[in-house]
Protein backbone atom coordinates (compact mmCIF):
# COMPACT_ATOMS: atom_id res chain seq x y z
CA UNK A 1 0.00 0.00 0.00
CA UNK A 2 2.89 2.16 0.48
CA UNK A 3 3.36 2.59 -2.80
CA UNK A 4 -0.02 4.16 -3.37
CA UNK A 5 0.14 6.82 -1.21
CA UNK A 6 3.02 8.28 -2.83
CA UNK A 7 1.37 8.33 -6.51
CA UNK A 8 0.72 11.60 -8.67
CA UNK A 9 -2.30 9.82 -10.03
CA UNK A 10 -5.04 10.60 -7.55
CA UNK A 11 -7.48 8.09 -7.42
CA UNK A 12 -11.22 8.12 -7.67
CA UNK A 13 -13.58 5.88 -6.22
CA UNK A 14 -16.51 5.23 -9.21
CA UNK A 15 -19.65 3.38 -8.04
CA UNK A 16 -23.12 4.48 -6.87
CA UNK A 17 -23.72 2.42 -3.45
CA UNK A 18 -24.29 4.54 -0.84
CA UNK A 19 -22.39 2.59 1.76
CA UNK A 20 -19.51 1.93 -0.54
CA UNK A 21 -19.26 5.50 -1.45
CA UNK A 22 -18.58 6.41 2.35
CA UNK A 23 -16.56 4.07 3.02
CA UNK A 24 -13.95 5.31 0.08
CA UNK A 25 -14.84 8.97 0.75
CA UNK A 26 -13.31 8.05 4.67
CA UNK A 27 -9.54 6.58 2.70
CA UNK A 28 -7.24 9.12 2.56
CA UNK A 29 -6.01 8.05 -0.60
CA UNK A 30 -9.45 8.60 -2.33
CA UNK A 31 -9.32 11.72 -3.54
CA UNK A 32 -12.62 12.36 -4.81
CA UNK A 33 -15.67 9.93 -6.37
CA UNK A 34 -17.69 9.82 -9.51
CA UNK A 35 -20.87 8.05 -10.50
CA UNK A 36 -22.93 7.37 -13.71
CA UNK A 37 -26.85 6.60 -14.71
CA UNK A 38 -25.90 3.14 -15.04
CA UNK A 39 -24.11 2.33 -11.97
CA UNK A 40 -26.71 4.19 -10.43
CA UNK A 41 -29.19 2.21 -12.10
CA UNK A 42 -27.51 -1.16 -11.13
CA UNK A 43 -28.09 0.31 -6.86
CA UNK A 44 -31.59 -0.03 -7.74
CA UNK A 45 -31.32 4.28 -7.31
CA UNK A 46 -35.04 5.91 -7.88
CA UNK A 47 -34.86 8.89 -7.03
CA UNK A 48 -31.76 10.81 -8.80
CA UNK A 49 -31.74 13.91 -6.95
CA UNK A 50 -32.12 12.45 -3.56
CA UNK A 51 -29.64 10.26 -3.53
CA UNK A 52 -27.16 12.96 -5.00
CA UNK A 53 -27.96 15.35 -2.34
CA UNK A 54 -27.93 12.90 0.50
CA UNK A 55 -24.19 11.93 -0.17
CA UNK A 56 -23.88 15.76 -0.62
CA UNK A 57 -24.24 16.37 3.17
CA UNK A 58 -21.17 14.05 4.61
CA UNK A 59 -18.56 14.25 1.03
CA UNK A 60 -18.14 17.95 1.24
CA UNK A 61 -14.49 18.40 0.32
CA UNK A 62 -13.72 16.16 -2.20
CA UNK A 63 -14.52 16.04 -5.84
CA UNK A 64 -17.75 14.16 -6.85
CA UNK A 65 -19.44 14.29 -10.47
CA UNK A 66 -22.63 13.38 -10.87
CA UNK A 67 -24.11 13.19 -14.86
CA UNK A 68 -26.94 14.94 -16.81
CA UNK A 69 -28.92 11.93 -17.87
CA UNK A 70 -31.56 13.67 -21.10
CA UNK A 71 -30.78 13.14 -24.38
CA UNK A 72 -31.70 17.09 -25.24
CA UNK A 73 -28.94 20.12 -25.39
CA UNK A 74 -31.32 22.42 -23.88
CA UNK A 75 -32.69 20.00 -21.20
CA UNK A 76 -29.12 19.16 -20.49
CA UNK A 77 -28.39 22.24 -19.78
CA UNK A 78 -31.24 23.02 -17.36
CA UNK A 79 -30.21 19.77 -15.45
CA UNK A 80 -26.39 20.79 -15.29
CA UNK A 81 -27.38 24.24 -14.05
CA UNK A 82 -29.42 22.47 -11.31
CA UNK A 83 -26.76 19.68 -10.63
CA UNK A 84 -23.99 22.43 -10.26
CA UNK A 85 -25.96 24.66 -7.94
CA UNK A 86 -25.96 21.06 -5.37
CA UNK A 87 -22.21 22.19 -3.79
CA UNK A 88 -19.07 23.91 -4.81
CA UNK A 89 -17.79 20.10 -5.46
CA UNK A 90 -19.94 18.86 -7.33
CA UNK A 91 -18.77 18.55 -11.31
CA UNK A 92 -21.15 18.12 -13.75
CA UNK A 93 -21.03 14.98 -16.26
CA UNK A 94 -21.53 15.76 -19.95
CA UNK A 95 -21.51 13.16 -22.44
CA UNK A 96 -19.35 13.95 -25.50
CA UNK A 97 -22.07 13.60 -27.61
CA UNK A 98 -26.07 13.06 -27.45
CA UNK A 99 -27.44 9.57 -29.01
CA UNK A 100 -27.76 11.19 -31.81
CA UNK A 101 -24.16 11.30 -32.18
CA UNK A 102 -24.26 15.26 -32.32
CA UNK A 103 -21.48 16.64 -30.46
CA UNK A 104 -21.59 18.34 -26.81
CA UNK A 105 -19.35 21.23 -27.74
CA UNK A 106 -20.95 24.15 -27.72
CA UNK A 107 -23.30 22.81 -24.77
CA UNK A 108 -19.78 22.53 -22.92
CA UNK A 109 -18.27 25.70 -24.18
CA UNK A 110 -21.78 27.70 -22.33
CA UNK A 111 -21.86 25.77 -19.32
CA UNK A 112 -18.10 26.30 -18.79
CA UNK A 113 -17.98 29.94 -19.95
CA UNK A 114 -20.78 30.49 -17.28
CA UNK A 115 -18.11 29.06 -14.48
CA UNK A 116 -19.81 25.61 -14.71
CA UNK A 117 -16.98 22.64 -13.25
CA UNK A 118 -17.58 20.12 -16.07
CA UNK A 119 -17.22 16.61 -16.45
CA UNK A 120 -16.79 15.62 -19.85
CA UNK A 121 -17.27 11.89 -20.43
CA UNK A 122 -17.31 9.12 -22.66
CA UNK A 123 -14.56 10.60 -25.06
CA UNK A 124 -12.29 7.79 -26.60
CA UNK A 125 -10.60 9.71 -29.71
CA UNK A 126 -7.87 12.22 -29.18
CA UNK A 127 -10.12 14.35 -31.77
CA UNK A 128 -12.54 14.44 -29.07
CA UNK A 129 -9.71 15.71 -26.53
CA UNK A 130 -8.15 18.14 -28.36
CA UNK A 131 -12.10 19.28 -29.61
CA UNK A 132 -13.26 19.55 -25.63
CA UNK A 133 -9.70 21.47 -24.62
CA UNK A 134 -10.74 23.78 -26.90
CA UNK A 135 -14.61 24.18 -25.58
CA UNK A 136 -13.59 24.62 -22.24
CA UNK A 137 -13.20 27.71 -20.54
CA UNK A 138 -9.11 27.64 -18.85
CA UNK A 139 -10.06 29.41 -15.87
CA UNK A 140 -12.81 27.02 -14.77
CA UNK A 141 -12.00 23.66 -13.23
CA UNK A 142 -12.81 20.78 -15.19
CA UNK A 143 -12.49 16.98 -16.13
CA UNK A 144 -12.30 14.86 -19.26
CA UNK A 145 -12.47 11.68 -18.96
CA UNK A 146 -11.02 9.45 -21.73
CA UNK A 147 -12.90 5.49 -21.17
CA UNK A 148 -8.99 4.18 -21.74
CA UNK A 149 -10.36 0.88 -20.55
CA UNK A 150 -13.01 0.71 -23.40
CA UNK A 151 -10.27 1.43 -25.89
CA UNK A 152 -8.08 -1.92 -24.36
CA UNK A 153 -11.21 -3.87 -25.04
CA UNK A 154 -11.11 -2.81 -28.55
CA UNK A 155 -7.45 -4.56 -28.66
CA UNK A 156 -5.73 -1.24 -28.68
CA UNK A 157 -3.29 0.21 -26.46
CA UNK A 158 -4.51 3.13 -24.75
CA UNK A 159 -1.19 4.36 -23.29
CA UNK A 160 -0.45 6.12 -26.32
CA UNK A 161 -3.83 8.36 -26.58
CA UNK A 162 -3.53 8.86 -23.19
CA UNK A 163 -0.45 10.34 -22.96
CA UNK A 164 -0.86 12.33 -26.17
CA UNK A 165 -4.10 13.76 -24.85
CA UNK A 166 -2.06 15.11 -21.08
CA UNK A 167 -0.35 17.10 -23.95
CA UNK A 168 -3.23 18.48 -25.25
CA UNK A 169 -4.54 19.52 -21.92
CA UNK A 170 -1.71 21.39 -21.33
CA UNK A 171 -3.56 24.05 -23.54
CA UNK A 172 -6.34 24.06 -20.53
CA UNK A 173 -4.25 24.57 -17.18
CA UNK A 174 -7.13 24.02 -15.20
CA UNK A 175 -8.47 20.57 -16.98
CA UNK A 176 -7.37 17.31 -15.86
CA UNK A 177 -7.22 14.23 -17.59
CA UNK A 178 -9.50 11.47 -16.08
CA UNK A 179 -8.14 7.22 -17.05
CA UNK A 180 -11.80 6.27 -16.82
CA UNK A 181 -12.86 2.54 -16.77
CA UNK A 182 -9.63 0.85 -16.03
CA UNK A 183 -10.01 -3.22 -15.90
CA UNK A 184 -7.44 -4.39 -13.71
CA UNK A 185 -4.90 -2.67 -10.79
CA UNK A 186 -1.52 -2.21 -13.16
CA UNK A 187 -3.86 0.57 -14.99
CA UNK A 188 -3.46 3.08 -12.09
CA UNK A 189 0.45 2.51 -12.02
CA UNK A 190 0.02 2.99 -15.87
CA UNK A 191 -2.00 6.02 -15.34
CA UNK A 192 1.05 7.13 -12.75
CA UNK A 193 3.37 6.68 -15.53
CA UNK A 194 2.38 8.95 -17.76
CA UNK A 195 1.43 12.01 -15.20
CA UNK A 196 -2.39 11.23 -16.06
CA UNK A 197 -4.48 13.48 -13.11
CA UNK A 198 -6.92 11.10 -12.45
CA UNK A 199 -7.94 7.47 -12.47
CA UNK A 200 -12.04 6.40 -11.73
CA UNK A 201 -11.56 2.87 -9.99
CA UNK A 202 -14.75 1.14 -9.15
CA UNK A 203 -14.99 -0.85 -5.72
CA UNK A 204 -14.24 -4.44 -7.31
CA UNK A 205 -10.53 -3.22 -8.37
CA UNK A 206 -10.12 -1.30 -5.23
CA UNK A 207 -10.28 -4.54 -3.26
CA UNK A 208 -7.08 -5.50 -4.98
CA UNK A 209 -4.93 -3.22 -3.50
CA UNK A 210 -3.73 -5.32 -0.70
CA UNK A 211 -2.11 -6.92 -3.38
CA UNK A 212 -0.07 -4.33 -4.27
CA UNK A 213 3.66 -5.35 -4.39
CA UNK A 214 2.50 -8.37 -2.54
CA UNK A 215 4.98 -11.31 -3.07
CA UNK A 216 4.69 -13.55 -5.92
CA UNK A 217 6.05 -17.09 -4.45
CA UNK A 218 2.94 -16.39 -1.46
CA UNK A 219 0.24 -15.04 -3.78
CA UNK A 220 1.24 -18.24 -5.97
CA UNK A 221 1.11 -20.84 -2.54
CA UNK A 222 -2.26 -18.54 -2.34
CA UNK A 223 -3.76 -19.87 -5.56
CA UNK A 224 -2.68 -23.52 -5.35
CA UNK A 225 -4.49 -23.64 -1.81
CA UNK A 226 -7.12 -21.96 -3.27
CA UNK A 227 -7.63 -24.17 -5.69
CA UNK A 228 -6.90 -27.32 -3.12
CA UNK A 229 -9.67 -26.23 -1.31
CA UNK A 230 -12.37 -25.72 -3.51
CA UNK A 231 -11.96 -28.82 -4.33
CA UNK A 232 -12.13 -30.83 -1.76
CA UNK A 233 -14.97 -28.66 -0.53
CA UNK A 234 -16.96 -29.47 -3.84
CA UNK A 235 -16.10 -33.67 -2.85
CA UNK A 236 -14.99 -33.95 -6.19
CA UNK A 237 -13.55 -37.56 -6.74
CA UNK A 238 -12.17 -39.68 -9.10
Amino acid sequence: MNRIHTLKTKIFADGADQAGMLEMYAKPYIKGLTTNPTLMRKAGISDYKTFCKDILLTIQDKPLSFEVFSDDFDEMERQALEISSWADNVYVKIPITNTKAEPSYDLIHKLSANGVKVNVTALMTLNQVRDTVSALNPEVPSYISVFAGRIADTGRDPLPLMAAAMELLKLSPKAELIWASPRELLNIFQADDIGCHVITVTHDILKKLSLVDYELDKFSLDTVMMFHRDALEAGFNL
